[in-house]
């Protein structure tokens, strides 16, 4: 069921997963850090692929569901870091952290200052019965690869010949 429906429900995900992430950001102001916005750009390129599928219907979309894959993956990437660092258990990217270092000089402290975001990655900002919004686009992303899979492999994977 979920299969055959996948290129819908696939669009309701994405669009709730960037919509809730702008109504936080715009309506809540709870501002993203460099590894959340970066969490948003598989959703965006699901999103036009699904416009693609949706509107050319006599063309091969094998290779628009492989983007989709891809897309998960890059996803699944930054969303899996986003949770280790949270957890103090992975780095974050440079600039990502909001601790400054020991500096001898003012310019070099405030250019330390002006240099850094505002928003650190490594602090939960949010979250959902004690799972952060990071954990929770994690289990998305997974849930989309998965099923993503799936659905390659039932619509264009090797299918066996029958003996007549």
């Amino acid at each position: 069921m979920i299969i055959r429906y996948w290129t819908v429900l696939l669009f309701i995900i994405s669009v709730i997963s960037i919509s809730l992430a702008l109504i936080a950001e715009y309506f809540f102001n709870l501002q993203p850090c460099e590894l959340c916005l970066k969490q948003r750009h598989p959703y965006y390129l699901i999103l036009i692929c699904l416009v693609f599928i949706f509107l050319l219907k006599n063309l091969n979309k094998i290779w628009f569901y492989f983007i989709i894959q891809s897309a998960s993956i890059y996803g699944l990437f930054y969303s899996v870091w986003h949770v280790g660092v949270e957890n103090k258990i992975l780095k974050g990217p440079a600039g990502c952290t909001a601790m400054l270092t020991n500096s001898e000089s003012a310019s070099d402290l405030k250019e330390q200052i002006l240099s850094k975001q505002v928003i650190s990655c490594d602090e939960v900002i949010w979250s959902f019965f004690g799972i952060s919004a990071a954990s929770i686009n994690t289990l998305v992303l997974l849930v989309i690869f998965i099923f993503n899979a799936i659905y390659l492999y039932k619509n264009y994977g090797f299918k066996k010949e029958k003996n007549i």
